[in-house]
């Protein structure tokens, strides 16, 4: 009785990771290196990149008007994606300045006057290096070592995808920091109430009971992730399975008979709860849409003769507004040069061109310089081996945690494939950013079965595991750096740059 007593503590008590401050040194050499990636000439290549073009001006427009606002014709823009992400993209833009050829608009910024494509360019790399430190701190927590934490935030900042979206005015990069934040939280609220129901088996207190803050701080961010962009709904049902499953496991360590209906009867009230937070979250985004005149379908109904009501008449509007974008969502069949689908995006099937500059002399004999989209190759092509081993290794430990990475990914990659084969929808590879800090957890998770678990007997196979993980670091490392100028706009002679496209016309602009 008492060795099964110690057993169950022992599954209850998660990682600690209040207990390293050195931790934090090591993060923050992870998170500086990130951040030098992100911000060195940042405001290069000039001009609007790619979808700037658009979420730049909608930036803009939140600051002036309160909505997105097309300058050239003098009437609001209409938009397909919620408002979060552009205001976010308006704080840059304030902060350090804004400058419109079209519609002449100019802004001075408050803070620091900059060279305009720094300012819409700025949030995006704040995001893109906070995404890196909460990977660090993430994959810490979830593997229980410092050293495994930096290694998937070193693969995050390191990833070529991944910076190219942290350097442009895309609403990517957001979508995917409130994500992984999102994730983050429900990891916290797993220990903490883990450990709540650890002191109470210890006869400390009763059920654990009280508010779930971080679940509930989970919903505000899982609302900001709705309110950047709508595909954040993939995630929704897989979070909600994650706080079920982990609470009945829990229960189910403690000793409950029923682990699921209890689950079900004391935390769907809470699942209710975080429901309205994220409802909430989003409805306050589109602040500038209910509160002002100027927005697209802003009065509908009074246009069409159809009457509209105070409150109620504003929340029928942005329905009729929303039941229009997702028309055009789910109908999107124009043609891209840099269209992909879903079954190439992991095998860097066809990445897109953000940007593309041959001054001076014909195609093939000028310098090149390019922005391509295109994740790290060595990085990439590791993260299908991973997560048919991270399967595997799921099936053969029981391992929670490698069923919640996989959860994840099939959330945010799965549905697209419905809407390739279904809908022909026209697609893109930046549509996977919100699962790649998953499929590096992935990939960190193989690295960490391969060093092994700490222990004096298995001394050899650590060391040899340790060796194998640095090195596949190492030679991470050196092809991000063999392609860092394409991921940044740098100028390469044709030939250099054609060397750099391993598939041929696949990569080829």
């Amino acid at each position: 009785m008492r060795a099964a007593a110690e057993v169950t503590q022992r599954r209850f008590a998660p990682f600690d990771p209040r207990r390293s401050v050195s931790s934090w040194y090591a993060t923050g050499f992870v998170v500086l290196v990130a951040a030098v990636l992100r911000f060195h000439g940042l405001a290069q290549p000039q001009g609007k990149l790619f979808d700037e073009t658009y979420y730049a001006k909608d930036g803009w427009g939140l600051l002036t008007k309160g909505v997105e606002w097309n300058y050239r014709d003098n009437a609001p823009a209409y938009v397909v994606h919620p408002p979060l992400g552009k205001w976010l993209i308006a704080l840059g833009e304030w902060a350090f300045g804004y400058y419109d050829v079209d519609g002449d608009q100019r802004l001075t910024g408050h803070l620091v006057n900059a060279a305009p494509e720094f300012g819409w360019r700025f949030s995006a790399a704040v995001a893109g290096t906070v995404s890196v430190l909460l990977m660090v701190r993430i994959a810490r927590r979830l593997f229980g070592s410092t050293v495994l934490g930096c290694a998937a935030g070193l693969l995050l900042a390191l990833d070529g995808f991944h910076l190219v979206l942290s350097r442009v005015a895309m609403l990517d990069v957001f979508l995917l920091l409130f994500v992984l934040a999102t994730f983050g939280a429900l990891l916290v609220d797993r220990d903490t109430r883990r450990r709540a129901r650890l002191a109470a088996l210890d006869g400390q207190t009763g059920e654990p009971g009280g508010v779930p803050w971080w679940r509930l701080f989970a919903a505000l961010l899982f609302g900001c992730a709705l309110a950047t962009k709508w595909s954040a709904l993939f995630f929704l049902p897989v979070f909600a399975l994650l706080i079920l499953w982990w609470d009945a496991g829990a229960r189910r360590s403690a000793g409950s008979v029923r682990p699921w209906r209890e689950t079900l009867r004391r935390e769907t009230g809470w699942l209710v709860v975080c429901g309205a937070v994220i409802v909430a979250v989003y409805l306050v985004s589109w602040s500038g849409w209910l509160l002002t005149d100027d927005g697209y379908f802003r009065h509908y109904r009074a246009d069409t003769g159809q009457s509209e009501l105070p409150v109620i008449g504003a929340l029928q509007n942005l329905l009729h507004y929303h039941q229009q974008a997702f028309g055009f969502h789910s109908t999107l069949q124009d043609k891209h040069p840099s269209q992909s689908w879903p079954w190439q995006w992991l095998l860097l099937g066809k990445p897109v061109t953000v940007h593309l500059a041959y001054p001076g002399a014909p195609w093939g004999q000028a310098p090149v310089s390019e922005i391509i989209l295109l994740g790290t190759p060595l990085l990439w092509w590791s993260f299908l081996p991973a997560l048919v081993a991270t399967g595997w290794l799921g099936l053969a430990r029981r391992d929670w945690r490698a069923w919640a990475i996989l959860l994840v990914v099939a959330a945010g990659l799965l549905p697209w494939f419905y809407y390739a084969v279904d809908a022909h929808r026209v697609m893109f590879n930046f549509y996977t950013a919100p699962i790649v800090p998953f499929m590096v957890l992935a990939v960190t998770y193989v690295l960490g079965v391969a060093v092994g678990p700490p222990g004096a007997e298995a001394a050899d196979r650590r060391l040899v595991g340790a060796v194998a993980a640095g090195a596949y670091l190492v030679l991470v490392a050196l092809c991000f750096a063999y392609f860092h100028k394409l991921f940044v706009g740098e100028f390469l002679p044709y030939v250099d740059w054609a060397d750099r496209m391993w598939l041929g016309d696949r990569w080829h602009p």
